[in-house]
């Protein structure tokens, strides 16, 4: 086995699902709430793992390999947010709804 060098039209980087300029990812601080809402549509709710450490959210999905018509499968995300200071760590929620997207919420102090 060899290691295929990649090559790139363009210096910018891509982040697959969970790219910020791209509408998948939206994060919304206002006086009343912090809310993370991201694509999470290959994951199932078990696949899904949402923790506070300290002021992060720590996001982690993962699923198994699955078999495609062009062969194995297997998606591992690992996020990060730094909660505002003004938030309540002990509020936050997670909902994933039936189109796939995660919504991630906290109340404000």
């Amino acid at each position: 086995m060899h290691t295929i060098p990649i090559t790139t039209d363009s210096a910018a980087s891509w982040d697959w699902p969970l790219q910020h300029n791209d509408g998948v990812v939206k994060v919304t601080n206002t006086s009343e709430k912090f809310e993370v809402g991201l694509d999470a549509g290959f994951f199932g709710p078990n696949d899904i793992d949402v923790k506070v450490n300290g002021l992060e959210i720590i996001i982690h999905l993962r699923h198994d390999d699955r078999q495609t018509e062009y062969g194995i499968v297997n998606r591992e995300i690992h996020r990060t947010y730094k909660l505002p200071d003004d938030v309540d760590p002990a509020t936050v929620k997670s909902h994933l709804n039936s189109s796939g997207v995660l919504t991630i919420t906290a109340k404000k102090i």
